[in-house]
């Protein structure tokens, strides 16, 4: 009645060593680290930059602990805080001699102590939020005079289109920062190109002069539209900052607007700081342009002449310099999705891009008109553009569907895409802080948390042993499997544990104590109305399951509530409590019912349980006298 076949044994069994395995990692703290990241899709990190840090280092006389390639990063550990300082700088001075053009981020980094074996299994540690370890914290400065200046620049593109439109002759449309010029041979036409403005472009503001022979209409954008187009600048990079974070897969970040121009972002329990900080501070944005291919501009590529008016200098990958014109016909707002994968014809990998309406109609358009031409893609990161590839154009390309390639590796082009699909910047932005930040509840703070979890545990635990006797003593060791799995399940799943979180843990060991308080009190009725210990212990599991499965159920849904409405300290507080719940039924019942069968299900005449006293209702005073 009352015994577990072996495969549910097994099940038991493989669980705890599961269970044990990854939960092992929390147990060897982390040690201070410098990882070592290339800042450009051409720097590459590899054993040679491996062999310069280890040559920078005993220079120094200072000694690494460990020091491994991995992932296309450099992590040196060391015993302490202060070495890692050294090291950092050490490191900085030998691999970035020019900090205005750096080849390498060099940032400080926490890694697991974890033996090499438990890394091997891919069992780590769980991430601590930023109230009980910490993280990494990013001041951002947005450059609002930069998204002023494109917002024009956008705008003198769409004034030239539609005077052509219009049929309204110009002698030249200039732009001199944020102020749009528009030259004319007469007044009249000055005039009429003032109510095209006035009509259709509602967030100008023009005035005339007269500049020798000519007119000229001076338009700029008005204050209320420019604060507009700069609180609008601030949204969208904190969306895009959001969208890059997800793709790096950090949990609970606080991404947060702070005065009129600037934006905190703090990453609680990330490990890898530097790829944070490579993909935050690079403002990758993709624009198409036509290469000019005049004599002048071949002189210009050749070195053997000055730029031609109107035209940019950029280098390609391969170093080949290409004179492209300063009208960007398409760039990266343009953008719907961009994948990495491969290209068909010479299997090279390369980033397949997906445009919207307006940018499939603009590239169709710009194909069709400039067949035999070269069409050059660049792509800018931290304000310095780079030609990802310059080709042909063959013929009239349609359907939205473009790919770039040419000379990049597989990690060059899964970057590219990320950054391209995360979205592109409204503005440029610099980090003007970072710092790997301490707890910021302290460390008294933290001690308490796991003391309310220790203490908690222990308090229960004495209760169900001294009230239920072995009962209670297989339902605290229950208990103690259920902290186990928790522990386990979010450190496989790399979730971040914050101070509401171990609250949480604390509300879970109180919950998950109720499932074996109703078997033991149903087992316990089951003897009172004399049924035999066998009997009285399978009714008992049998009959509480419902309420057990009912009361954790209303419970998970209003956990997975907060899980989906619920942001910041409130989620971190919903994962723990949800995945609480379900290991909860698990170790409450199937565990310590396991126990049980293994004690009392080989007894085939079984007396009496272990379960502390039995109350038997006494007979009514009616009763005693008949």
């Amino acid at each position: 009645m009352n015994r577990y076949p072996v495969w549910k044994y097994a099940i038991i069994l493989v669980a705890l060593l599961v269970g044990a395995l990854y939960t092992l990692p929390n147990f060897f703290g982390e040690a201070p680290a410098v990882q070592v990241s290339a800042a450009k899709s051409s720097t590459k990190v590899d054993s040679t930059t491996m062999a310069q840090v280890e040559k920078a280092l005993a220079a120094a006389s200072l000694t690494a602990d460990a020091i491994t390639l991995e992932g296309g990063s450099i992590k040196a550990r060391f015993n302490n805080t202060d070495v890692q300082l050294k090291a950092k700088d050490v490191i900085e001075k030998a691999l970035v001699p020019d900090a205005g053009n750096p080849g390498y981020v060099i940032a400080l980094n926490l890694l697991s102590r974890s033996p090499a074996w438990l890394s091997s299994l891919h069992a780590a540690p769980m991430y601590l939020g930023l109230d009980l370890r910490g993280g990494v914290h990013f001041m951002l400065q947005v450059d609002m005079q930069a998204a002023l200046t494109k917002k024009a620049e956008s705008l003198a593109g769409d004034i030239r289109t539609v005077l052509r439109e219009k049929n309204v002759r110009h002698s030249g449309i200039s732009r001199d920062g944020q102020t749009i010029d528009i030259r004319f041979r007469d007044m009249p036409t000055l005039e009429s190109a003032r109510r095209v403005l006035e009509d259709q472009f509602t967030d100008l503001q023009a005035a005339d002069s007269a500049v020798g022979n000519e007119f000229k209409l001076s338009a700029s954008i008005k204050p209320v539209a420019a604060r507009l187009v700069q609180e609008q600048a601030l949204k969208q990079n904190i969306t895009t900052l959001h969208n890059r974070i997800n793709e790096l897969g950090v949990a609970e970040p606080v991404i947060q607007q702070q005065g009129l121009d600037r934006i905190v972002v703090q990453l609680p329990g990330v490990q890898d700081t530097a790829k944070a900080k490579d993909i935050l501070g690079r403002t990758a944005t993709l624009e198409v342009r036509l290469v000019d291919e005049s004599t002048e501009a071949r002189a210009a590529e050749a070195g053997t002449g000055p730029v031609p008016f109107g035209d940019e200098r950029y280098l390609e990958r391969n170093g080949q310099a290409v004179i492209v014109k300063k009208q960007v016909l398409l760039t990266g707002e343009n953008l719907t999705d961009a994948q990495p994968g491969f290209d068909s014809q010479t299997q090279e990998a390369a980033v397949h891009l997906t445009l919207d309406a307006k940018g499939a109609r603009i590239f169709r358009d710009v194909t069709r008109e400039n067949v035999g031409k070269r069409m050059a893609i660049l792509l800018f990161e931290k304000g310095k553009g780079e030609v990802v590839t310059a080709p042909v154009i063959r013929s009239e390309i349609g359907g939205g569907r473009v790919q770039i390639s040419g000379r990049m590796s597989t990690v060059e082009a899964n970057d590219t895409a990320l950054l391209l699909r995360a979205g592109s910047l409204a503005a440029p932005m610099e980090i003007i802080e970072e710092r790997t930040i301490g707890p910021s509840l302290g460390a008294e703070n933290i001690a308490k948390g796991f003391d309310s979890v220790t203490w908690g545990f222990v308090a229960v635990a004495i209760f169900m042993c001294f009230y239920y006797m072995l009962f209670g003593v297989i339902s605290s060791i229950a208990l103690g499997v259920n902290l186990l799995l928790l522990v386990a399940v979010l450190s496989m799943l790399q979730a971040t544990l914050t101070l509401p979180g171990m609250a949480a843990m604390a509300l879970v060991l109180g919950m998950a104590i109720d499932a074996n308080v109703l078997i033991n009190e149903r087992v316990r009725e089951e003897l009172r109305n004399g049924a035999s210990p066998q009997a009285a212990i399978h009714a008992g599991y049998d009959r509480a399951w419902a309420t057990i499965f009912d009361s954790n159920v209303t419970t998970l849904i209003a956990g997975l509530a907060l899980l989906a409405f619920g942001s910041g300290p409130v989620r971190g507080f919903a994962v723990v409590h949800c995945l609480g719940i379900m290991t909860s039924m698990f170790s409450g019942v199937f565990f310590s019912r396991g126990l049980v069968n293994f004690w009392y299900g080989r007894q085939k005449k079984l007396k009496t349980v272990s379960i502390g006293t039995v109350w038997r209702a006494q007979p009514d005073a009616q009763a005693k006298t008949d």
